[in-house]
């Protein structure tokens, strides 16, 4: 008696539909019996394989994949595997959340696109024009005093109070509530923080996570960016905050430079309320003053 084993993949199909004996048979549906529905004998030795199953596998409706097609069904699974990935780090699905997604994603920005924070904070110099305009301010928020202190000393530096006659008439806005200068001495440049204190008041709607965005340039160099959260603000209020500024370490020769320079030291304020830009101001600044601090229109 001679078994018809298939020892690998190479060893002949025609050998395999040799018909076994009966014997081989008998043998066969033993082993069926104690190995259940698998049809192979768990005994260690190499599986005899029965006629039914043989032919079962080579001419069932399902015939085994030729190598080229298991290769292609394989390319095709990483392909999707690929895409999947892809499209899961553009829409947020994968990774740490959409927040990190999208301060890590900066997509291009055109006329006429919302601004958002993550807009602004990518900006690589001070703004030409306005990204908004006085309609944004659909809170009627308006400004009633900026203070600025020096925090270790508490000594006030400037105080606007924009309601009072005298300030008013030391403080020239070319874009009213909009455009502003300030003239400071040089030893403005060596203080580490300082304290800015806003107050303001709010129309009849009720402003949720309101956010301020400032963006400091020296000609074209970042100075440093501010970016302060105050939150909620009901209708009809008045509120106070005061902001803490650990201003830059600036060397030398960027200082000499700054005092020599008026004006050529800009920022940007940028006001977000849930993440729409509602109100925009500037300001230019000089240091070579031995007045007291002051702000003046152009």
């Amino acid at each position: 008696m001679e078994d018809e084993v298939v020892d690998a993949p190479g060893d002949s199909v025609a050998g395999a539909l040799r018909r076994p004996s009966e014997e081989d048979q008998e043998s066969c549906a033993e082993g069926l019996g104690e190995a259940g529905p698998a049809g192979v004998q768990d005994t260690g030795d190499p599986a005899v394989v029965s006629e039914e199953m043989v032919l079962a596998g080579a001419t069932g409706d399902d015939p085994p994949p030729t190598e080229e097609e298991e290769e292609e069904e394989e390319d095709e699974e990483e392909e999707e595997e690929e895409e999947e990935e892809w499209n899961g780090f553009l829409s947020g699905l994968e990774g740490p959340g959409t927040e990190e997604k999208e301060e890590r994603t900066h997509p291009e920005w055109s006329p006429g696109d919302p601004v958002t924070p993550q807009h602004v904070l990518q900006l690589k110099g001070y703004t030409e024009g306005y990204l908004c305009s006085p309609a944004d301010n659909i809170y009627n928020i308006n400004f009633s005093r900026f203070k600025i202190r020096e925090l270790q000393s508490g000594a006030v530096i400037l105080d606007i109070k924009k309601h009072s006659p005298i300030d008013i008439k030391e403080v020239v806005e070319v874009d009213p509530g909009r455009f502003i200068q300030y003239q400071f001495s040089p030893t403005f440049l060596a203080l580490k923080e300082i304290g800015a204190t806003l107050e303001f008041t709010v129309g009849g709607r009720a402003v949720n996570r309101l956010r301020l965005i400032e963006r400091h340039f020296f000609r074209r160099l970042l100075l440093k960016t501010f970016d302060f959260e105050m939150g909620f603000c009901i209708p009809f209020s008045r509120n106070t905050c005061e902001h803490i500024y650990s201003l830059p370490d600036l060397d030398p020769s960027t200082i000499e430079e700054m005092v020599a320079s008026p004006m050529e030291t800009r920022s940007d304020s940028f006001y977000f309320a849930n993440n729409q830009l509602i109100m925009h101001h500037k300001a230019q600044y000089s240091f070579n003053h031995l007045e007291p601090p002051r702000s003046l229109g152009q």
